[in-house]
């Protein structure tokens, strides 16, 4: 076997293992998110809660399988929610989030200003699930949409990129390895910490103006890792970390995006903090 196969097939084996567990047998031929209160293009923001929250899918993910907890959790409290699919390779379905992410942040923006226009809404606000938290600050900061978005919740971003664990540090030693999962997974390549990608994207500055930050981390994650690189600096930035609110909670970086309820109320919470409510390990009942 050659060398730069034995280090890519542990990256591929954790990468894989969370991409199981977001594609549920349950779901696996779906296409489209449900049409009933969630991508429900007919949908009007209330005044309680005025912009349409738009859900970003995090790395092998879609619109459908990410969000199976949370955009129930979102529309019962009265939101207008929607999702996409980005980062789509040719002849791969369901895992998505494998193209470039400088690509994927353009689905984006087309797919905000679409949910803009039916809704009638000035500005929506995003929360996304580990790149799916990253990859809109591209478009915030690179696309114009700083002035079409009021607030990015981040559950297990990486946003200065990850290390798997320190696995993506062995890739230099082996020649060819970085070159193949750039010309097969180029939205792979743009997340190992150090890429040009995120070379670009964390010049300057974490942040834009006009925009609130909120980044929910746990300390167990084992893809977005080292967790603390997750945070953000800037002036309008809340970084929490899950075992500050509940030191019970073991969620790592799959499990806080798909089910953890005590990080879906800090998402609330950071949605209308007018009228957050204290998070404790209770609120994974409430």
């Amino acid at each position: 076997m050659l060398p730069w196969k034995r280090v890519l097939r542990p990256l591929a084996a954790l990468l894989l293992t969370a991409a199981v567990a977001v594609v549920p047998a349950a779901t696996a031929q779906a296409e489209s998110a449900p049409s009933h209160g969630w991508n429900d293009y007919s949908c009007k923001p209330s005044a309680a809660h005025p912009r349409p929250v738009v859900l970003v899918h995090g790395t092998f993910g879609n619109s459908i399988d990410n969000w199976l907890a949370l955009a129930p959790y979102l529309e019962v409290r009265g939101y207008c929610v929607f999702s996409l699919d980005y980062g789509q390779l040719p002849g791969v379905p369901l895992f998505n989030g494998l193209g470039p992410i400088d690509k994927s942040a353009g689905q984006l923006q087309v797919f905000v200003d679409k949910v803009l226009a039916a809704t009638g809404a000035a500005k929506a606000d995003l929360v996304g699930h580990s790149q799916g938290g990253m990859m809109p600050r591209y478009y915030l900061k690179f696309l114009g949409g700083a002035a079409k978005v009021n607030a990015l919740v981040g559950i297990a971003p990486d946003n200065h990129g990850t290390t798997l664990s320190g696995l993506t540090n062995l890739l230099p030693y082996f020649p060819g390895a970085e070159d193949l999962l750039k010309a097969t997974t180029p939205g792979l390549a743009d997340q190992i910490a150090g890429s040009d990608f995120l070379t670009k994207l964390n010049a300057g500055g974490d942040t834009v103006a006009g925009v609130h930050y909120t980044v929910i981390a746990t300390k167990y994650d084992e893809v977005a890792t080292p967790y603390r690189s997750q945070f953000l600096s800037g002036p309008d930035v809340d970084n929490v970390l899950l075992q500050d609110l509940c030191g019970l909670d073991l969620s790592e970086h799959v499990a806080i995006g798909l089910f953890d309820r005590i990080a879906f109320h800090e998402v609330a919470n950071a949605l209308d903090p007018a009228h957050a409510k204290a998070t404790t390990c209770a609120s994974a009942f409430s």
